[in-house]
């Protein structure tokens, strides 16, 4: 008799476990994912004012361009060819 009630209880558990992750957790899941849609649309459009249509914002302003045009000091090199020098051997 106690074989057959722990089966039972075993069946009845994974039968269980198999209708919930079937039906209830696909509920949950949908309702969990649609508050955090409409928290982030929330804080989206708090974040981003409402502008009208049509109208240009600019949100940043570009930085000026460096006055330093100084890049170094240049200097010219000339090649010095081995043939017309002797000591080079």
């Amino acid at each position: 008799m106690g074989l057959l009630r722990t089966l039972f209880i075993i069946l009845l558990v994974y039968y269980g476990l198999k209708f919930i992750a079937k039906y209830i957790l696909p509920l949950i899941i949908t309702q969990a994912i649609t508050k955090v849609q409409e928290n982030l649309k929330n804080q989206y459009s708090q974040q981003q004012p409402q502008t009208k249509a049509g109208e240009t914002s600019v949100d940043f302003a570009p930085k000026p361009p460096s006055t330093n045009q100084k890049v170094g000091e240049y200097i010219d090199f000339e090649e010095v060819d081995s043939k017309t020098n002797p000591k080079s051997k």
